[in-house]
């Protein structure tokens, strides 16, 4: 089983957008990320969001590439301050790939608990827009597979 982490792609300043959506920068490279992914026949069940702005609109063009059989949804535990321990415990249970877009510092806790088994050690470098893929083994145990950044994609 994957789980594939994305902090959500570069947004607006709040002063400029309250709602802070993506930047035109954020939606070229998240839409870059998911053509890649989309080229190495990746597939998810279903794409989860924080539901703040910039992590939907992340989702939904991810989503619209990868096509996931259950869509996009809005899950709590994903916001910045969120305990990781909720999707920690959700992500053991899961029999399907998904993929997680949300925030910092969440994001880089939650691979510090799965990798590391403890929340506030830095197990992986996040970038907006970026992809970072944990695989589960039968064991139970989670590793990290691969991480893909907009910066390494043409």
């Amino acid at each position: 089983m994957r789980l594939y982490l994305l902090q959500h792609a570069e947004a607006k300043r709040e002063q400029e957008d309250p709602n802070r959506d993506l930047t035109e920068k954020g939606r070229a490279d998240i839409t870059k990320v998911a053509k890649h992914l989309e080229g190495l026949g990746l597939k998810v069940s279903q794409v989860f969001h924080s539901g703040k702005t910039r992590a939907r609109t992340t989702a939904e063009i991810l989503a619209a590439r990868l096509k996931p059989v259950k869509g996009v949804s809005e899950t709590d535990g994903l916001a910045p301050l969120d305990d990781p321990k909720v999707w920690a415990e959700r992500a053991s249970n899961l029999m399907e790939d998904v993929a997680l877009v949300g925030h910092l510092p969440h994001l880089a806790r939650l691979a510090g608990l799965l990798l590391c088994g403890e929340a506030e050690k830095s197990a992986v470098n996040f970038h907006m827009g970026g992809v970072v893929c944990l695989n589960r083994t039968d064991a139970g145990t989670w590793g990290l597979e691969w991480v893909l950044i907009p910066e390494l994609l043409l």
